[in-house]
């Protein structure tokens, strides 16, 4: 089944599981709060929910298309379009990928349908806490739902945001340590991260603010502080988003440093070798001329001492070099 439908108030549950046009359009008139909730639904079954709730085509399609967070307000009914998110593992890959699910709510008096393409917990624990009369819950109205719904879905970014923190705390000692190309490639995965978000906090935030202002009527004055609360909880994940952006580029900022300094290292060392071996290879190049006999003989070559003599001498332009670059503090 993957659209199902409860009525309820204060004393119960009063009407379950109206599938078709017309058992939607007597649910939603009954007494108490009518919420359809529909998931991975077939084009007919999402023809029945938009024709017993005045539904237009194209709000469904935003739903469908996963579709930028926002608010739209109609005649009869309120539609919110929000994004749950969670780090799960990739498909072809062992590292977490950001996975978002879109839900989308439409808000009327004393209705709410629910629209996914998946089962998306936020929606799943509030039909269960509604079912088992949990607290005070049967008592409120649509737009409550509503809020608790999206109360759930801005829960999860903070999860993701926490998972994202320690990773970054982790990448942090990571580029100290032992910087490799692993290290950069999970530095670039987190900035990726934050951006997709990033893209989805922002219009949550500003969708969040119409509903915290009470411009749709189907919000009633109780529900707006809780809207508000949802509201700042947002703007408050904005500012995280920024901070562990700016983290994010500072451990990448160490990284660069930490390479740079790494091959400086290497590049010092190769020069101090190199120029320790030049004078070396001038006086092998000297030597290796070997001119005999007329006015420019060279005196060494019949010399019986003239082999062990240079390697000794080679050896101490090396060592003096040393010492002198060991005082300069290039070594």
């Amino acid at each position: 089944m993957t659209v199902e439908t409860i009525v309820y108030d204060e004393e119960g549950v009063v009407v379950r599981d109206a599938e078709s046009s017309e058992a939607l359009r007597t649910a939603r008139d009954e007494r108490g709060t009518t919420w359809v909730r529909a998931w991975n639904a077939s084009t007919d079954e999402l023809e029945a929910v938009a024709e017993a709730f005045g539904i237009h085509h194209l709000e469904l399609e935003d739903v469908r298309t996963d579709g930028r967070p926002k608010v739209e307000e109609f005649p009869n009914h309120t539609f919110v379009l929000a994004s749950a998110a969670a780090l799960r593992r990739g498909e072809t890959t062992f590292e977490d990928e950001l996975r978002v699910d879109t839900v989308g709510l439409f808000v009327g008096d004393g209705w709410m349908v629910s629209l996914s393409t998946t089962v998306v917990d936020p929606v799943q624990r509030l039909w269960d806490a509604i079912d088992r009369g949990e607290g005070r819950l049967r008592s409120r109205g649509a737009d409550f739902a509503g809020y608790r719904i999206l109360d759930g879905i801005v829960d999860g970014y903070y999860e993701v945001l926490d998972e994202i923190a320690t990773d970054i705390e982790t990448v942090e000692d990571a580029v100290i340590e032992s910087p490799d190309e692993e290290t950069l490639e999970v530095i670039t995965g987190i900035r990726r991260e934050l951006l997709s978000i990033r893209r989805l906090l922002w219009p949550t935030r500003d969708a969040t603010g119409v509903l915290a202002r009470g411009d749709p009527d189907q919000i009633g004055e109780e529900t707006e502080k809780y809207y508000r609360d949802v509201y700042d909880h947002l703007v408050e994940l904005v500012e995280l988003t920024e901070t562990y952006r700016d983290l994010a580029a500072g451990a990448r900022e160490v990284y660069l440093n930490a390479l740079s300094a790494s091959t400086n290292e290497v590049m010092k060392t190769l020069t101090v070798v190199a120029t320790v071996v030049l004078p070396l290879t001038l006086v092998v190049g000297v030597f290796g001329m070997n001119f005999a006999g007329g006015p420019y003989n060279m005196p060494e070559l019949g010399w019986t001492y003239g082999y062990p003599a240079t390697m000794l001498g080679m050896l101490g332009v090396a060592v003096v070099m040393i010492a002198y670059f060991r005082r300069n503090g290039w070594l």
